[in-house]
């Protein structure tokens, strides 16, 4: 997903338990007819949940094809989008303005990956997968030292949005600064054919470079991503399941000891996993593989069955029933070794330990069957599965000791609150180093994810929704943290230009001399891009499109008024409260 999905299983996954199966694909992004194409995520919904329409799409096969797509659409005057095989990202980055805008998509721009050892790189057509990626990699005898928890990307697509493993040590956790070169194909004036190929270069361009790494496309159409890698390598990964005491004063030489380490925090189970995950000697056996829970394939029944749980949860507001299916899940989790597979089949006990390749990404419900049709991802907008926010901060690492404490004072003021992030996967707290990207994290950060309950329904409150809004708050406004770009929905990234410094003008630089008719921006991009609020309507904060400052800004109707924060008072959050005595 340009970013790792974090879901789990509730207590329904314990009816079935599905090892081997392969799943139903996700549809792609793309539908056209007579009338035009409708771009949609692989959740079904854009944050506005409003469609998301162009005239037309073309499909590259090769270089040389790309650019005749961006020169007609530069010789015409079009808007462009760039789309890929699996869009999943969650704001509205690839959907392009006016009704006659055109899409490329590089879906079938796949074919090339070469390897060089000398220099140890691989360069790739940007729509190749992730999964291609590593594998050919690995079969030459090598290995890309960091991807996403997710492999259901390409990987012009997720370097885009600065999508990440976990690490601080060498280049770092984020994919991005492991890119050594890009070409990328830009508009250009009638004497060069309306469009050219850049090729930039680390060590030559670095300028250019660090605001093309990570461009949200805005920049123009990637056509070829070089990174380094390496000779191949093992890895050892152990879980600890734990207390969460101590836990602001424990990430920080966790991130510094364990080269891939993460931490899972559930805050109302008090429980803190600690992710040991570290290089083996290449001489240890093991065939282990990482086919986490929560992407691997799930029954369509059980998925709507989950589904059909939290919703009643909801409708009832159950806090009872919301933890219960944290215990519930957080011991499926801990029997079955968060989906690791010592012999690429079962858990049979930690140390698993396995080839870089098995170990550092997953995503198993991506690919089909045609013996299975009844399994699926559990996302899957077609089967009315899980449906769900995701938020993922990425803060200084001097700032985040003080923001555990926040939640933890949040937390002990009523646990069971924290319930509805738990059923999910907690917060995931993860390590990337700082970066030379312009639009990526200038310094050594700590990232934080969490998915949590959305409702069928725009203006549906949600259980406890004013705990999530004040940690959200508290993240973007109290601490400074970035928004990754892939993932949140419209409040985080409220102000985002000023948290990039002079970093942003020399990105707008970069984009101005590559773009200078902005063709490839939106009011979607440039609202995500630029930090634009807009206006504020009835219901807007209920879906984080807007901070509520008046009580229609939530649900009076239903109860929910606009308050302040618990612990960080500068928040405005909607609060479900039986008074019917709204704030001034």
């Amino acid at each position: 997903m340009r970013f790792s999905h974090t879901l789990s299983l509730s207590a329904l996954c314990l009816l079935v338990t599905i090892w081997t199966v392969r799943s139903v694909p996700p549809q792609p992004p793309v539908r056209c007819d007579n009338t035009g194409c409708t771009v949609s995520n692989a959740y079904g919904a854009w944050p506005d949940r409003k469609s998301c329409n162009a005239a037309n799409i073309t499909y590259p096969t090769t270089e040389e094809e790309l650019r005749k797509a961006v020169a007609y659409a530069s010789e015409h005057n079009l808007k462009v989008k760039t789309v890929t095989r699996f869009s999943h990202t969650i704001p509205k980055l690839a959907c392009p303005s006016g009704s006659d805008a055109m899409l490329i998509s590089t879906s079938k721009y796949n074919s090339v990956i070469e390897i060089e050892p000398d220099p140890l790189t691989v360069t790739a057509d940007s729509g190749v997968s992730l999964r291609e990626l590593i594998d050919k990699v690995e079969a030459a005898g090598f290995s890309i030292g960091t991807s996403p928890y997710w492999e259901g990307v390409s990987i012009g697509g997720l370097i885009s949005t600065g999508s990440h493993g976990s690490s601080w040590s060498g280049r770092g956790g984020s994919v991005h600064d492991h890119v050594v070169g890009i070409s990328l194909v830009v508009p250009a004036n009638s004497s060069e054919g309306y469009a050219k190929v850049i090729r930039v270069e680390e060590g030559r361009d670095d300028k250019l470079l660090n605001a093309v790494k990570v461009s949200l496309g805005v920049l123009g159409v990637i056509s070829k991503v070089k990174l380094s890698i390496e000779r191949a390598f093992r890895r050892s990964m152990t879980y600890n399941f734990t207390s969460d005491v101590g836990l602001e004063d424990n990430f920080m030489e966790h991130g510094k000891k364990f080269e891939f380490g993460d931490i899972t925090w559930y805050p109302s189970r008090k429980t803190a996993v600690y992710l040991y995950d570290f290089r083996s000697p290449v001489n240890v056996s093991g065939n282990g593989v990482n086919d986490f829970i929560g992407f691997q394939s799930n029954s369509i029944l059980i998925s709507k069955g989950v589904r059909a749980l939290e919703k009643s949860l909801e409708a009832s507001k159950s806090e009872n029933g919301k933890c219960n299916t944290a215990d519930t899940t957080l011991a499926y989790k801990k029997l079955t070794g968060n989906g690791l597979k010592n012999n690429g089949l079962i858990f049979t006990g930690y140390p698993v330990i396995g080839n870089q390749g098995k170990i550092q990404t997953s995503g198993s419900c991506l690919y089909s069957s045609s013996k299975r049709i009844d399994v699926s991802c559990a996302w899957d907008p077609r089967y009315n599965g899980l449906f769900f926010y995701e938020t993922t901060a990425i803060f200084p690492l001097s700032r985040f000791k003080d923001f555990i404490l926040d939640v933890k004072k949040l937390r002990d003021m009523k646990p069971e609150r924290l319930c509805g992030i738990d059923i999910y996967n907690g917060i995931l707290i993860r390590f990337i180093k700082g970066s030379k990207a312009y639009l990526g994290q200038t310094e050594d950060s700590v990232v934080i994810d969490f998915n949590y309950y959305r409702a069928d329904d725009a203006l549906t409150p949600r259980l406890n929704q004013d705990v999530m809004e004040e940690m959200e708050q508290m993240a973007f406004f109290k601490y400074g943290a970035k928004p990754h770009w892939g993932k949140n929905r419209k409040v985080g990234f409220f102000g985002v230009q000023q948290k990039y410094g002079p970093n942003f003008e020399k990105f707008l630089e970069v984009k101005n001399k590559f773009d200078p008719k902005k063709m490839f921006s939106s009011e979607w991009s440039d609202e995500i891009l630029f930090g634009r609020e807009g206006s504020k309507y009835d219901g807007c904060a209920l879906e984080g499109n807007c901070v509520c400052s008046e009580d229609r800004h939530c649900s009076p109707s239903k109860g929910y008024f606009c308050r302040q924060g618990l612990v960080y008072t500068q928040a405005r959050v909607c609060r479900f409260s039986s008074s019917q005595v709204s704030m001034a």
